[in-house]
């Protein structure tokens, strides 16, 4: 099971969820206002009704997301701007801060590396944007990637990334899933 298949999966799950139209709390409704507790249990329930996934998927605290015999993912969200349409404050520190312990990507990538299971490792990306962007997202994730491998010394796969567009929701509108593999940690 490659990892593009992966990210492309968890992107088909997060559609799937969108087009529920079931609100996260008060917010409106659509994928992009889930936090990311209740939107990776959501991911891990629609992968586990797929045959490739079926029995091998569970949810834990470290990773967030096990794929049994397959891959450990910690899973991070990112998005330009709330629900209310203002741009979020500190909204790209969930993958930049470049520290053990802490719980950005980078943190997360440490983590993985401390894991000692069998399965590969991975970090993945949810991020949401406009359609068009009014914030592009693509200098936030090269900036994650600089940082790990240049700053901290991770060792990461190139990126695989999947695009859904049109989503309900009418500030997080489309959908960029990112994916990387960790393969060492420095």
């Amino acid at each position: 099971m490659q990892l593009a298949e992966v990210v492309s999966d968890i992107a088909d799950s997060l559609v799937a969820v969108d087009n529920g139209g079931v609100p996260f709390r008060s917010f409106h409704p659509g994928v992009g206002p889930y936090g990311e507790p209740q939107l990776v249990k959501q991911v891990a329930m629609l992968l586990d009704s797929m045959p490739a996934y079926s029995g091998r998927i569970s949810t834990q605290r470290t990773p967030d997301l096990l794929i049994r015999d397959y891959w450990a993912i910690e899973v991070k969200i990112t998005r330009p701007f709330g629900d209310n349409g203002k741009e979020a404050e500190n909204w790209s520190v969930n993958l930049l801060h470049p520290y053990r312990g802490n719980v950005s990507s980078v943190g997360d990538s440490y983590k993985l590396g401390e894991l000692g299971c069998s399965e590969r490792l991975a970090v993945v990306v949810v991020g949401y944007e406009h359609s068009p962007p009014l914030i592009d997202l693509t200098p936030l994730v090269d900036s994650f990637e600089a940082i790990a491998r240049y700053v901290v010394g991770i060792r990461l796969s190139d990126r695989t990334e999947s695009y859904r567009g049109v989503l309900a929701h009418p500030v997080h509108q489309a959908l960029r899933v990112f994916g990387w593999e960790v393969i060492s940690v420095g």
